[in-house]
């Protein structure tokens, strides 16, 4: 099975700089993201009502993000703490 390329919106990026915490939880966000290359839908992993959206967590964190099948293409949408990232 190829892997998927992993696109991160540029708002996506500077919420994923900005995670205040300890940066060895900035580090586990990005390597969980580059997880989604190779495995779009992890185990745990939610589909979102309202859309082909889906959340994965990390820690108090949680990943939005949309797939591509066709073009085999992982779009991440948002990076935020848990209590602010649906709003």
């Amino acid at each position: 099975m190829a892997s998927y390329r992993v696109l991160i919106k540029r708002s996506a990026v500077r919420e994923l700089e900005a995670v205040q915490t300890k940066e060895k939880d900035r580090a586990r966000l990005a390597e969980r993201i580059q997880g989604l290359g190779a495995m779009p839908r992890p185990v745990g992993c939610e589909k979102l009502s309202g859309g082909d959206r889906y959340r994965v967590r990390q820690a108090d964190y949680r990943i939005i993000y949309s797939v591509d099948d066709p073009q085999r293409v992982v779009r991440v949408i948002k990076i935020g703490h848990r209590s602010e990232v649906y709003q």
